[in-house]
């Protein structure tokens, strides 16, 4: 049990000299460590590992090396990993059956599989380091500290990273001199407002109860957002401890951790993660030998997007429906059960242990005049590197997209960036060297959200994207308030008449006011922020809704009521490969033969056509063109 300060000093420098033994190779072995996120799970990561331990044992090398996993590398198209101590290198899109040539090549041989090392595109160049590599050189851990170098199962390994030191100097404060770190940090809540991470401390810790609640909001919902989770993967004592920490500094004895039931790797690993801190007396009654007790509990929640919104979070912990309630009063005076909450998302919790332990002053001296510190996003859609990253607050658009992100596949022009997800906008071209900061995005016209960033090219048609993400809110609106409920809707049918080119320019004006109606009356941020996709993408790309329109043509081909594919007769060699694979038989020889050609061409009867695609995946010659 760890139950003095002393004793935890004594556990944080054994458990740190192990991790510094492991890393540097002074214990005298080579560590195996494999990515254990859900991307890399997904494409046999424990299956690797299984064999990884079969093969050691079968070689008799199980004294002279280990298998362990890791959290989240961040690097998800190139994953599965294996990183290999203490020479750091990195293996990427692994396979089970590359595990035999490792060992063999590596760990008994100390030469490095060439073949399995990354290639920076640009110079074709093998890098066997993962710090090396362009993808990680603009990026900074602090949210995602210890996240693919410790085993998330594993408390000592946590410790070793430094977990439980910013704990163990708060509580040698007073609750106020923690809330004034903390604002002295600049931190501002990850989960999409950006509010002020220690007036909101400030708040809860002016209430007078004898209760108080600090909850975290794992509920992350954006399509394609991955932050939240692969924090709670790779690190959940970090967010373990931000919640003390917060529990501390308002003086409440209990915290809720509320996680989408969607992220099964996430809740084990948090239980266990809890479980461990309680074995260790790290929570509890008088954690450290003070006055201050604090446990932690789980809640599952089913997967309802308006359930990131905090009130109705709040309601779904209560066992009520996940709806939004009116505020004021807000959750930091009236909030759980009726007593003072502070809710926090993962991310924001992840750094509180960082400014607790390395002072405000460091966090502070990353990131621009108002956001400070780091910002992760789930990285996206049409670029290269796809994955999860960690850049300081005012890195641009750019840097993301282009440095970090490798830049758009196949030679495709960039068309824009949806970030904030469903709450925001589409930045474009113009826009790739503004800095990304909370403040500046929303002048943009888009915001920072809780961090997805969906990359989009020139094939993307943006008001196919616009109706993607209001199909998205309809379903995930609750219904409690019109606005919302009925305009969303509304706004959804104008949406899909234009995509089908049954609209009218009167469609335009409507999309508008509707908007602006939504807006102004929806009761939580579900609802004022729908129309955020529709407005970016009516403000940069107006002609494309147009085209819709007028011309009754999807600029981008993407739109099928308007698009109709066809065949060049002066390509079309006849050979009938499109003919035999579409599945409604509306593709029929012509009496054309063209010049240099022995057989006749095909058309495609458009009327019957159901455009599958699947002639164009089938033609060899480049012969099938949607327009």
């Amino acid at each position: 049990m760890i139950n003095t300060v002393e004793k935890l000093n004594d556990r944080i420098a054994s458990c740190t000299q192990c991790l510094n033994d492991k890393i540097s190779g002074a214990d005298s072995k080579r560590h195996i460590v494999l990515c254990g996120g859900t991307g890399c799970l997904s494409n046999n990561s424990a299956e690797i590992r299984e064999r990884f331990e079969q093969v050691l044992a079968e070689k008799g090398l199980t004294d002279r090396a280990t298998v362990n996993q890791v959290g989240c590398f961040g690097f998800c198209s190139q994953g599965p990993f294996v990183k290999i101590y203490p020479e750091d290198t990195l293996y990427r899109l692994v396979k089970i059956e590359d595990v035999e040539e490792i060992v063999k090549s590596d760990i008994e041989g100390g030469v490095v599989v060439e073949r399995l090392l990354y290639e920076e595109p640009s110079t074709g160049e093998k890098v066997s380091k993962q710090d090396d590599i362009n993808f990680y050189k603009k990026q900074r851990r602090v949210a995602l500290h210890g996240c693919g170098v410790i085993n998330p199962e594993n408390i000592e390994e946590a410790l070793g990273m430094g977990a439980f030191q910013g704990l163990r100097r708060a509580l040698t404060m007073t609750q106020q001199e923690v809330i004034d770190e903390v604002l002295a940090s600049g931190l501002r809540g990850r989960g999409g407002a950006g509010f002020p991470s220690g007036r909101k401390w400030q708040f809860a810790l002016n209430s007078k109860s004898d209760e108080k609640y600090v909850v975290c909001n794992g509920d992350e919902g954006d399509p394609g957002a991955f932050m939240d989770r692969s924090i709670l993967e790779g690190n959940p004592l970090a967010v373990i401890e931000g919640m003390m920490i917060a529990g501390y500094a308002i003086g409440a004895k209990n915290g809720y951790f509320y996680v989408r039931a969607e992220y099964p790797i996430a809740v084990k690993r948090l239980r266990i993660a809890i479980q461990q801190a309680k074995d260790l007396g790290l929570l509890g009654e008088h954690i450290l030998g003070t006055d201050f007790s604090f446990d932690c509990h789980l809640r599952l929640g089913a997967g309802a997007f308006v359930c990131g919104e905090e009130t109705a979070l709040l309601n779904s912990i209560e066992g009520k429906r996940g709806m939004p309630r009116p505020r004021p009063p807000f959750p930091a005076v009236k909030g759980l059960w009726g007593q003072p909450t502070i809710i926090n998302n993962v991310e924001t919790l992840a750094c509180v242990p960082t400014i607790l332990r390395d002072g405000a002053e460091k966090f502070a001296s990353v990131g621009t005049e108002k956001s400070k510190g780091t910002k992760v996003f789930a990285l996206g859609g049409k670029v290269n590197n796809v994955g999860l990253v960690e850049v300081p607050m005012g890195t641009t658009l750019r840097e993301l997209i282009y440095d970090i992100g490798g830049g758009i596949p196949n030679g495709k022009k960039f068309k824009a960036i949806q970030t904030g997800g469903p709450s925001g906008g589409c930045l474009t071209e113009e826009y790739l060297d503004e800095p990304i900061d909370f403040d500046n995005l929303v002048a943009k016209g888009s915001m920072m959200g809780s961090g997805g960033a969906i990359v989009m090219d020139e094939d993307n048609c943006m008001v196919d994207v616009a109706k993607f993400y209001m199909e998205f809110i309809c379903d995930e609106s609750c219904g409690k308030c019109s606005p919302c409920r009925i305009g969303t809707k509304r706004m959804l049918e104008i949406l899909t008449r234009i995509t089908e080119g049954r609209g009218t320019m009167e469609d335009l004006d409507a999309l508008e006011e509707l908007s602006r109606t939504v807006k102004a009356n929806s009761l939580c941020a579900l609802g004022q922020t729908a129309a955020n996709p529709i407005n970016s993408t009516l403000a940069h790309f107006r002609d494309e809704y147009i085209a819709h329109i007028v011309d009754k043509k999807c600029p981008a081909h993407v739109c099928k009521s308007l698009m109709e594919y066809w065949i060049d007769p002066e390509k079309c060699i006849g050979c009938g490969m499109c003919h035999r694979g579409c599945p409604v038989d509306c593709i029929h020889k012509t009496d054309y033969v063209a010049p240099g050609h022995k057989m006749t061409s095909l058309k495609i009867d458009a009327s019957q056509c159901v455009k599958c695609g699947s002639c164009i995946s089938v033609c060899r010659f480049g012969a099938i063109e949607k327009r």
